[in-house]
């Protein structure tokens, strides 16, 4: 398998190493977060000087196969919500068409590696203050507690933010999801299609953005919101993949040596939420999006001057940024199952 790796990577072992190790981690923060690894790769392609379709397509075609398995975890965890992830699938996939085409327009015009590259700084450095902020400020509202199952959604407190939505838009057909939360399926289309633009043009599963507003614009309880959103990445990573594939935009070298090191990382990152309370590590996150604003920002100002140095240096700091993560995650779960470990000895004794 690896030979056959190595040869469609190009012969060259170093480039499918960074490509195994890195799938590796960025599919472990997949499947813990629901996002958080997959909005590094496009910026990562972009900074190896691939052009901005292949870097989105190719991110996007990553994405669905590493939500494939993400999803089938959760599924086993029961943290699943069907009707909400079909209904948002419509919206997305409008939405998806609409960044794509936009990506294609903004390359004839030879704009488009600066105008992503700027969106995605502008997004990462926003949603990683905001995620940073509440940590530091111990504000749990809509934060990514795994250790609620089935029993306890009915108890979940709503944020105010998507209480206020909830008794604002009440435009029928309105619909009821799981953890007796009701909502208009208007709402719930209008996020769908604002993430599908995003996916679209920025060749991301949309989860850093989708997962958020899961919680405070649908009103969503946490662990449910992650395995739906990833359900729902399944979808729009496979409509994304297919058509940036019919205009060349998928490039099989970079996809395969990258699905084959994140199908052992998401299995380990959807397990870990069923032993590892987040919040633990919730500022580790919002620090790695800030750091993945801060690098894409470094790339393309050494794209722009020239510099190879901070090209590299940007490079660095995406690819470090998410181990770091991501060995937060291990390091985590480890000695969450010591203690248990401990726990259940001396329970025993």
């Amino acid at each position: 398998m690896l030979d056959t790796l190595t040869g469609i990577v190009g012969g060259s072992p170093e480039m499918l190493a960074l490509f195994v190790g890195f799938g590796l981690v960025v599919g472990l923060l997949f499947g813990f977060f629901g996002m958080g690894g997959s909005f590094l790769v496009t910026p990562a392609l972009l900074m190896l000087d691939y052009p901005a379709s292949v870097a989105v397509g190719s991110g996007m075609a990553f994405v669905f196969g590493t939500a494939v398995i993400a999803t089938l975890k959760h599924h086993d965890l029961g943290q699943v919500d069907y009707k909400l992830g079909v209904i948002m699938i419509a919206g997305t996939t409008v939405g998806i068409e609409a960044g794509r085409a936009s990506v294609f327009y903004l390359e004839d015009l030879g704009l488009a590696d600066g105008i992503i590259s700027v969106v995605y700084v502008f997004l990462l450095g926003g949603i990683g203050l905001m995620i940073t902020r509440e940590a530091l400020n111990g504000d749990d509202d809509g934060g990514i507690d795994h250790g609620a199952v089935d029993t306890d959604l009915s108890e979940y407190e709503i944020p105010e933010v998507a209480k206020r939505i909830q008794e604002t838009v009440r435009i029928p057909p309105m619909v009821t999801l799981r953890g007796d939360v009701r909502v208009s399926a208007w709402v719930i289309t209008a996020v769908a299609f604002s993430t599908g633009l995003l996916s679209g043009f920025l060749g991301v599963g949309g989860g850093f953005i989708r997962m958020p507003a899961m919680i405070y614009a649908i009103g969503v309880p946490t662990p449910v919101a992650v395995g739906t959103d990833l359900f729902e990445i399944v979808f729009s990573g496979g409509i994304g993949s297919y058509l940036y594939g019919q205009s060349g935009g998928v490039d099989l070298s970079i996809v395969a040596p990258l699905l084959f090191g994140s199908a052992l990382g998401a299995r380990i990152g959807s397990a870990a939420t069923a032993i590892v309370d987040s919040d633990d590590i919730k500022i580790y996150f919002g620090g790695m999006l800030l750091a993945g604003s801060v690098a894409v920002g470094i790339g393309e100002i050494g794209t722009y001057l020239g510099s190879v140095l901070l090209e590299t240096i940007g490079l660095f700091l995406v690819i470090g940024a998410a181990v770091v993560v991501a060995g937060a995650i291990v390091f985590t779960t480890l000695r969450s199952l010591r203690a248990t470990r401990r726990q259940t000895t001396v329970t025993a004794d």
